[in-house]
Parts: structure tokens; sequence; C-alpha cells
């Protein structure tokens, strides 16, 4: 096995007009000319760029789909890569994004010959699995629900306005004086009231329902049983309150999600406000990214009675949170796919516990890759290459933010304790592809530096930007570190996370430059959790395979070759003890972890299909074979050529660093326009 450098053609990088990046860039010349050796191959690899056809480019900005759960989230919040507007004009701004060189993205594992494709020209070239902690992989197979007699009726769903809802849960909640609501029958018989008075009792938990007659109408009213004393008497299993979950029933609704274009946080907001609860009783084992097709299972709080309420005064009440059975089963999730755009549910169950995040086994992924260039021959090597040997286990480009301030820098700056730089890299202008708000929101800090003017400017204040400038607002100028601190916590820790994975991939690529692909003494590997150094005299027991990397971090041990002492040289050409990792400030104080720096993945596939029509599907999915779609008939000799690939990947690795290996492409948004760009002219 050799290693090769990528050298790409198509896209040299270029000096950025940003002062921090040159340094950037000259600390790691200078740590590179102090670790050089022979050991690469030096073999170059060109990228061989196609011609495709304009409709081919339904997107220009390719977006890296991550196998990340908690970090996947981070990745796609600090990403700012939604500007509208020409292939051309988007181009000229990511000028000022980064390539895969930048963030020490460098070496390939493989010896074939680059080839050129069209990674995610449709979201639904790319499909992803959820595989969970058994090893099932989830499917939307099934819409049937389980069902007992105690589930209402379908017609209970709908014969409640939106406005009859909206009062009966201010009376739910006593978040109003009323003490009863009033519904009119407007069909009045006796089938009729009898649906409306199981539609708020099962909807409803905890109110009772009467018929009364008014003025020659009739009316449900809606009203709390034995008023809030009752309420608030405390329930035990031998006195439950009415309404109660059935026993051989698991609290909580299992279902499988099944999205596209939509990423799993927008899906279960929109849940939340179709049922009217908060989004924090689903759980789920990992998020799926936006321009995909996504499959994974979901769990939600069904049932969760009341044990007590306060009977102190109204103003106290209204005032303390209270906990009401939602009583969300999966029939009434079920009835929620005939309004639901872009997903759907299915494949429920009821299980008495929830899911918890990162315990998945990983992901099983479907990628179409459209208008290849390569050979035969060199998608078979290409291929057998990633099966028997695997990837390079760099963290992708997306956790690098794409603006012309990467995320790393930021997380540089707060392992500094340097709070100025913080502020300035996050509020200052930069060049490149960001909203217009933001552009003014900017511009209006570099004139004022004052966060009352900058703030007007951002219609949405729940960026990183407005909550900064809010605390700024609040805290004053000389109380950086308190204002910061206004940012929600994983979105301050994304980028310190972001700079050890800068770290990471740039000692990577150094390590395998230094040794290539064999363990070698003074590698780490783990025996169970704990790393220990691979000793001269058990290294022939040992593959590539079996070594990893340390995140830098006050718990952690480095490798006993050149690459240890090539962490402490780039950290201490950041201004960092790579001995003290602690920060002042607990939250940002750093213990480490390791990782692989190969990973083979499982269950590899390939076929090379041919194509005329760039809008037709070139498989189906789960939601098309529940649906009883043919699958696409597709010529023998077409215009195009894709390859289809599926393979299995554990979690917190990067499925674009896999299809990064197969192509031998710069997979970064910047060389991605860049190119379309260039096959659009």
């Amino acid at each position: 096995m050799e290693t090769v450098e990528m050298n790409s053609v198509s896209l040299k990088r270029p000096h950025s007009e940003d002062d921090v990046t040159n340094a950037d860039e000259i600390k790691r010349q200078k740590i590179s000319e102090k670790s050089e050796t022979g050991n690469d191959s030096g073999q170059s690899v060109e990228t061989v760029t196609g011609q495709p056809d304009k409709s081919l480019l339904e997107d220009t900005k390719n977006e890296i789909i991550p196998n990340e759960e908690s970090e996947e989230q981070e990745d796609e919040e600090l990403e700012d890569s939604d500007e509208d507007g020409d292939p051309e004009s988007f181009a000229d701004m990511m000028k000022h994004g980064l390539t895969e060189s930048d963030v020490g993205i460098t070496k390939f594992v493989s010896s074939h010959k680059g080839f050129s494709g069209i990674l995610k020209e449709r979201y639904s070239d790319f499909v992803v699995h959820e595989i969970g902690k058994d090893g099932r992989v989830s499917h939307l197979d099934d819409f049937s629900v389980p069902v007992d007699d105690e589930d209402p009726s379908e017609e209970t769903f709908t014969v409640l306005s939106d406005e009859d809802k909206q009062r009966l849960e201010e009376l739910q909640l006593l978040k109003n004086k009323e003490t009863s609501v009033a519904i009119e029958v407007i069909e009045d018989t006796k089938e009729k009231r009898t649906v409306i008075h199981q539609a708020v009792k099962s909807l409803f938990p905890g109110l009772e329902t009467k018929t009364e007659d008014r003025d020659g109408k009739k009316y449900i009213i809606a009203y709390h049983a034995a008023g809030k004393k009752a309420l608030a008497k405390v329930r035990t299993a031998t006195d439950p309150r009415k309404h109660s979950w059935p026993k051989s029933r698991g609290s909580y609704c299992h279902f499988v999600l099944y999205k596209e274009n939509k990423d799993t946080m927008d899906a279960i907001n929109v849940l939340s406000k179709f049922l009217r609860v908060k989004p924090n009783i689903f759980s789920y084992m990992g998020t799926k990214d936006k321009r995909a097709i996504t499959v994974q299972e979901i769990a939600v709080l069904s049932w969760n009675p009341i044990f007590f309420l306060t009977e102190h005064s109204e103003q106290l009440q209204r005032r303390l949170t209270t906990v009401f059975a939602h009583l969300i089963t999966a029939q009434r999730l079920a009835h929620l796919n005939k309004c639901l755009m872009n997903f759907k549910l299915g494949n429920f169950s009821y299980k008495n516990h929830p899911l918890k995040l990162g315990e998945l086994q990983g992901n099983h992924f479907t990628v179409v890759l459209r208008n290849i260039t390569g050979t035969d021959d060199q998608i078979e090597q290409a291929m057998h290459s990633l099966r028997e040997i695997g990837f390079i286990n760099y963290y992708g480009m997306q956790r690098f933010g794409t603006t012309a301030v990467p995320t790393y820098q930021i997380g540089r700056a707060i392992l500094q304790n340097n709070w100025n730089e913080v502020m300035d890299l996050i509020l200052k202008p930069r060049p490149g592809a960001e909203k217009g708000y933001l552009v003014k929101c900017r511009e209006e800090w570099a004139k004022t530096k004052d966060p009352a003017a900058a703030l007007k400017k951002l219609p949405v204040k729940r960026c990183v930007e407005g909550q900064l400038l809010r605390g700024l607002l609040k805290y004053g100028m000389k109380n950086i570190i308190s204002a910061f601190g206004i940012i929600p916590r994983n979105n301050r820790l994304m980028y310190i996370h972001s700079y050890q994975s800068y770290v990471w991939n740039n000692m990577v690529s150094k390590r395998i430059e230094e040794y290539g692909l064999r363990a070698v003494p003074g590698d780490l590997t783990l025996k169970g959790a704990t790393a220990v150094h691979i000793e001269e005299e058990d290294v022939d027991n040992y593959t590539i395979h079996d070594v990893v990397m340390p995140l830098p971090g006050f718990d952690v041990i480095y490798p006993k070759h050149k690459i240890g002492e090539a962490y402490k040289e780039m950290l201490v050409a950041d201004n960092l003890d790579i001995n003290n990792m602690r920060h002042k400030i607990r939250d940002y104080s750093l213990s480490g972890a390791y990782r692989k720096i190969i990973i083979r993945p499982q269950n590899v596939n390939w076929e090379v299909v041919a194509y005329d029509d760039p809008r037709i599907p070139l498989f189906t999915t789960d939601l098309d074979k529940l649906e009883g779609k043919p699958l696409p008939v597709l010529p023998t000799d077409g215009k195009f050529r894709a390859l289809k690939m599926e393979f299995s990947l554990p979690p917190s690795t990067y499925a674009t660093m896999a299809i990064r290996e197969v192509l031998k492409m710069d997979t970064s948004i910047k060389n991605q326009t860049q190119l379309n760009t260039t096959w659009l002219r």
C-alpha cells in the first residue's frame, strides 16, 4: 500500500486576504520543514474533470454530509452556506472559502488515478439509513399502527377547530381564569356529540366534559374534573387519574422517521407544532443532515401522568410548569402523515425507554455519483481499495465552516483566552458567501462598535452573531466572557472542537507522510478504552487499522515518535501549551480523545449504470417501495454514467471523506462550486 498526496490541478490554494489565515499557512510550513522526510511515494494525482450538461447542476453548493452524530449538529449550526443566487456569483463569493488543504486534508491511501463525478446533484442521490445499537438497519416499510380498544377514532383528530384546541389547552394548563370551555355542536347528533366528548378527553387529559342546552343550542362543556384541589392530589399506582395509559403499553412510542431535504431538528420542530408539545419530549440516537434522504429511529414520550400541581396562588400556578399527559399514540402520529411535507412516519411500536444520543452503531449510505469520467478499471481499482484498505478518517469540511473565518480560528482564540480576538473573529466583516443581513450587521459593527446598532440590522437574532451582540449589550464591552456565555453551550464548544479537529487532520497527514500505511513503534493503539504505545517487539502484531491518534487535551498521551513532537510544535506555534490544556473556564478545558486514522467501510457494494435523463432517480427509496413505485428503467447505453455506491460507516466518520478517496477530488464547497461554474461556462 502506498500513500499519495493530493495535487489538484483544478484549484490551487489561494492566499487569503485574512492575515490570520496567512499566519496559519506560515505555521504549517514551519512545522512541515522541521519534520520533512522522504517516506512518501511522491506520486501526485491529477483530478480529471468532465464537462456535464448544464441541466445536471441542480445545486452548485454541494454540501458535505458527515456520519457525525452530536458533532453533525454542531457543524450544521455553524455553517452559513444558504446563499441564493446564480452559480457564478456564488462561486465568486466562495473564492474566500476553505479548501481541504486549509484544514490539513492532503493525503490519500490508494494509488488509482482519480476521476470526476457530481456529488449530490440531487438530494435524492444521497440516502442514509441509521444502524441501531442492535445492528439493525432502520427502514420505513410499514405504515400500520398497533391498535387497542382505548385508541380514539380517526374523526377525533379533526372534529375540533384550531381555536377550540387553543382554548382547551389554556384551560388544561390553567393559563387563564376560565373554569370551563364551551364548544358549540354545529351538527347536533348523538354521534357528533360523542366524538367531541372523546376528542376533548383523549387530546386534553385532565379535562372532563358534559352536554348542556343554552338558548336552544347544544354545547359540550369542558372543565377540570373536580377542581384544582383534586388536581393537586398526589396520584399513585393504586389511585391513578382517569385516562391512564394502558398498563401493557410502554410509555414511549418509537417510530421510523423518513425525511427528504430536511434536517432532524426541523422535522422534530414540525412534529412538535402539530402535536402541541415541546420538542424535548422527542429523543433520537443521532441527527441527520438536510440535503439527503435519511431514515432513522425516533422516540416520543407518549404518556406522562400528573403527579402533582401546586395549590398556591393563581399567579404562582401560572409561573410553574404543569406536566400533563400527552397521550401521543401511534395513531395520532400516523394521522400526521396526511399533512406532513417531505417526511413520513411509520414502523410504530411502544417501548419503556427513550433513545440516547450516540448509542447507534453507525449509518448505511447509498450514494450516486453522476456523470463520472473514470474508466471501468479506474472505478474497480478505487472501489476495491475502499473495501480492502479504507480511507483516512479526516474530519470533513463541514466541521470548519464555509466562510473566510474558519471556526477553528475562533476555537484557538478561546483556548488562548484572547477574548477580544474571539469577538472580532465572530463579528468583523468577512469576504465570501453570507446572508445579506449578516453583511450589514458586520459593516455596522465595524463602523460603530455599537452592539445595539449592529443588532438592529439582524432580523434573525438567534444566530451566533445576534446572541453575542445581545450579550455585549447586557454585560458591556469589558465583559466579553460573560457576553460570549449567552451563546448556547453546545455552540460555544463547537469552536474548540473544530480546533481539535484541525490539529488532528494536520497531524494525521504528517503521520501518513512520515511513516506510510503501517504500524510503527511509538504509534498508539487502544486496549479497551485505554491508549497504549506500540513497542518495537510487538509492532508486527498490529496494522494501520489498529492505530489511533489523539485529539489534543489534558487526558491523552501522544505518539513516541516524530509526530508527538509535531503536536507540541503546532500548539506552540498557536501560543498554546500541550501540557496545560486546562482552561480557567471549565467548559473550555479539553480532555482530548482518540480517533482511528484509517476506517475500512463495511458492506461495500457498487454498480456503474447508464442514464439519459438527469432528473430521474437511479434507485428506489423506502417510500417508493411502500407506494409501489416501479424501479426506474435505465438505458443500456445512455449519454451519462453514474456510480452507485453502498457502504456502512461507524459513528463520527464522514461519508464524504470515503467518497473523496474514490474520486480523489477536493470535496470543499469552494472547489466543487468552482468546478461546477467551469462546467456551466
